[in-house]
């Protein structure tokens, strides 16, 4: 099939034939990041614009790489640094942008429906890399792109994503595309990190991280947003590391050949244990890698190249 979609929005909409297809596509385009000249010219004369609301540092440099690789024009824009501070809309931003003859918008932002709401007022293709709550979809892409490198197939596994999964977006759009893909999902947090819709996405939940390890094939470690934290949801890290945090014991829950997964940045020793992180499970830096391509294939397919 060929790619129709002027925009890439959430993981919900898209069939399991777009997944697949974007799949082959980054599998096609990551041997770029290995020659010695990084450069492919499929986006020459594009221009890419990153319009970042929000503090990154993986997404927007691995979308600005993702996009030179492919030889476009990238402008990487600050908030604190434009008409924002002077109460100038996000429409209005974005459409003084795109009358530049911007291609391709990457949007991070902190209200969920954010990239949804741009992309109906832009003729500009609209890229999603994290709204709020609600979704991060290139983040689930490069983690299916991951497990499938890594495990050769994802229908019939099973995956444990730990951790505040009320507050992430990384965890719904994973749990999204991993049921889609006919994997297992677990999910497993104290109660007050868990939404109260995450059985209706299709997920199995636990409380004790000790079950939900057993049998698993992939652990998705989930950051645990201080930032959003109150005596409400948790008393402390303290204790949340004693009943959360992955360490190499529990590691031996799991089946011997499980990989270890964790979007980033991390907090050591409170939801993964420095052993486990940089031990022979962990493909952390291997998402970080496939992410580039990942971005790439997006960009490529929404382009028209395809």
């Amino acid at each position: 099939m060929g790619w129709k979609r002027k925009d890439l929005l959430t993981i919900t909409e898209l069939s399991v034939e777009e997944i697949d297809l974007i799949l082959s596509t980054a599998e096609s385009l990551k041997e770029v990041g290995g020659r010695d000249i990084k450069k492919v010219p499929a986006l020459r004369g594009k221009t890419v614009v990153n319009l970042f609301f929000e503090p990154s540092t993986r997404t927007r440099t691995s979308f600005e790489l993702a996009a030179k690789r492919l030889s476009a024009d990238v402008i990487n824009f600050s908030p604190s640094t434009s008409s924002v501070v002077k109460g100038e809309t996000l429409i209005d931003t974005a459409r003084n942008i795109e009358s530049m003859q911007a291609d391709i918008i990457v949007l991070r932002h902190s209200s969920p429906g954010a990239a949804e709401h741009l992309a109906r007022f832009v003729q500009s293709s609209v890229i999603n890399a994290g709204d709020g709550w609600h979704e991060h979809p290139t983040q689930a892409l490069l983690d299916v792109f991951t497990i499938k490198e890594k495990m050769n197939h994802i229908e019939g596994l099973t995956v444990v994503i730990v951790g505040d999964v009320a507050h992430s977006r990384v965890a719904r759009s994973n749990i999204a595309a991993l049921t889609k893909l006919g994997a297992e999902v677990r999910v497993v947090a104290p109660p007050t990190m868990l939404p109260l819709s995450v059985e209706r996405l299709g997920a199995r939940v636990f409380y004790r991280f000790n079950d939900a390890l057993v049998g698993a094939d992939v652990i998705m470690m989930l950051r645990l947003q201080r930032e959003r934290l109150g005596r409400a949801l948790l008393p402390s890290t303290r204790e949340y590391a004693t009943l959360f945090c992955l360490t190499s014991e529990r590691l031996k829950l799991a089946k011997p050949e499980a990989i270890v997964m964790h979007p980033g940045p991390l907090n050591r020793g409170i939801e993964i244990s420095p052993a486990v992180a940089d031990g022979p499970a962990a493909v952390i830096l291997d998402q970080v890698t496939n992410g580039v391509s990942v971005r790439m294939a997006l960009m490529y397919l929404l382009s028209g190249a395809a």
